[in-house]
């Protein structure tokens, strides 16, 4: 189990991914998001998630050379996540897409790059291009978002690079378990967006119950769920006592109980548009 929040899981072709990180959906370019990526790196985050489609690379970009600056880090000791968005996708499109997400970062190599949704009939061209990339040395890791199954085993038969990463909605309302079994048995690492169901689930009783029992916080429990699933997990926040509250889940450990408890939650339930029936 990672027990730090520089811990990382090994992804199929050998690169270093942190277990957990920083989302930074709706975040507003500008002020907003240059402070809470300069908050999460100050208070021992590795790894940042970001989106064309989120409209803040840009400040994404700017906090990492300004965080890198003030910490001594060196680049290499961040993990930057971005992913083409549905507009952008097939082959050429999505080598300008990337182009003009690393313009926008300010940065020479991207991590990870993503397949933001599986668009029907365009989603094999821009694999083939992220491959493209990969074989570039442009792109560290290359992988999807919101794959369902059925996605994934349409792709792998023509892909030559095999993605080392889904990144989809996951949290105890949506265990995803066909698709946990699945990215398991193909050496795709999961990874969790909406781990905390956008709040929903704070005031869940059974939740609260273990949070108090353990002297953690719902969010807490729930994170540390997704680590013990061995499912990388990256909530959102832009503020900074929760910045630093979500990521204290490595000093605790859930029973096989208490994972039992949360398990029981599942109901399929999504927050999010259905990978099979979205139209943006």
């Amino acid at each position: 189990m990672p027990n730090n929040l520089q811990a990382t899981t090994t992804l199929h072709n050998g690169v270093k991914m942190p277990w957990f990180g920083l989302g930074v959906y709706k975040a507003q370019d500008g002020d907003e998001v240059i402070q809470a990526v300069k908050t999460a790196i100050k208070n021992g985050y590795r790894s940042i998630d970001t989106a064309a489609v989120y409209k803040n690379e840009e400040g994404v970009g700017q906090a990492v050379r300004e965080a890198l600056e003030e910490s001594g880090l060196s680049r290499d000791d961040l993990f930057i996540t971005s992913k083409v968005w549905n507009s952008d996708q097939g082959y050429e499109s999505t080598l300008a897409a990337f182009e003009t997400t690393m313009t926008n970062l300010g940065l020479e190599k991207l991590d990870l790059y993503l397949v933001h949704w599986p668009v029907n009939g365009k989603y094999k061209d821009t694999w083939r291009a992220l491959e493209q990339l990969y074989k570039d040395g442009r792109v560290r890791a290359i992988g999807v978002s919101n794959f369902h199954v059925h996605h994934l085993q349409d792709l792998l038969p023509d892909a030559e690079i095999k993605p080392m990463v889904n990144q989809i909605e996951y949290h105890p309302r949506l265990a995803q378990l066909e698709l946990h079994t699945f990215c398991k048995e193909q050496g795709i690492q999961l990874e969790a967006w909406s781990p905390l169901m956008q709040g929903k689930l704070l005031d869940n009783s059974t939740l609260q119950e273990l949070a108090n029992k353990l002297g953690k916080s719902v969010a807490q429990v729930i994170l540390r769920w997704d680590l013990q699933n061995g499912v990388v997990t990256i909530p959102k926040s832009t503020t900074e006592h929760r910045i630093i509250e979500n990521a204290d889940v490595f000093n605790f450990e859930l029973s096989a109980e208490d994972m039992e408890q949360i398990n029981a939650l599942n109901e399929n339930l999504r927050t999010g548009p259905d990978p099979d029936n979205f139209n943006f």
